[in-house]
């Protein structure tokens, strides 16, 4: 399974979709609200995780290294032209 941030931001939106759906009822609502406070820790580590390996790499451009290092997979940019951001995490 190869996922990318841009899908992460997706499902942020689709779960902020479910949360302002008027039909729900108190225990959907709640049930929801559950999801979503899942979904923030997860999405919050990953988030971390690629923000961390952009900071190494910015570093390694900035200071340099004493050998060629290879850039992580989540940073790495797939140029297909149907995707804007195809950063994989």
């Amino acid at each position: 399974m190869k996922n990318k941030l841009i899908d992460l931001n997706n499902h942020l939106f689709e779960e902020l979709e479910r949360l302002n759906d008027d039909e729900l009822d108190d225990e959907k609502l709640d049930k929801e609200i559950k999801r979503a406070k899942a979904m923030e820790g997860i999405a919050k580590n990953i988030i971390d995780n690629a923000n961390l390996s952009f900071r190494v790499m910015e570093h390694i451009d900035e200071y340099g290294s004493k050998k060629e290092l290879e850039v992580p997979k989540m940073l790495e940019i797939n140029n297909k032209k149907e995707s804007e951001s195809d950063l994989e995490i």
